[in-house]
């Protein structure tokens, strides 16, 4: 699957779990290590599981697999590394407080908005 694929679909799936504040970053010409970011906020640790596990289930039933994940046991800030694309799913105060918008301020950034949301409006 495609970086922009995988974004797409990644972005859908925080969506159907009601995740807000969606971000896409854009790191190609910054950094070695991801081609883009997705950040996401959510409202309670219930909400940060159902996204992160709402997304990693349903990329693994289409054979696409988590590299890595990191703060699954804290929830207030869960990362799942697809390699180019890192999911960052953030209760509200950790994302004020890490402010991954500022750190990677260099990098081009999208505001992604719910698409089924969008066609009721």
């Amino acid at each position: 699957m495609s970086s922009e694929n995988l974004i797409e679909k990644i972005s859908l799936l925080i969506f159907e779990k009601k995740g807000f504040d969606v971000t896409l970053m854009n790191l190609k010409n910054i950094s070695s290590f991801a081609d883009h970011f997705i950040i996401c906020t959510a409202d309670s640790d219930t909400q940060v599981r159902a996204i992160s596990d709402h997304i990693d289930k349903s990329l693994r039933d289409e054979g696409i697999r988590v590299w890595h994940i990191e703060g699954y046991n804290s929830l207030n800030w869960v990362l799942l590394d697809y390699v180019d694309v890192v999911v960052h799913v953030f209760k509200k105060d950790a994302r004020a407080f890490y402010n991954l918008e500022k750190l990677w301020g260099d990098a081009p950034s999208t505001i992604l908005t719910d698409p089924i949301f969008d066609k009721k409006n």
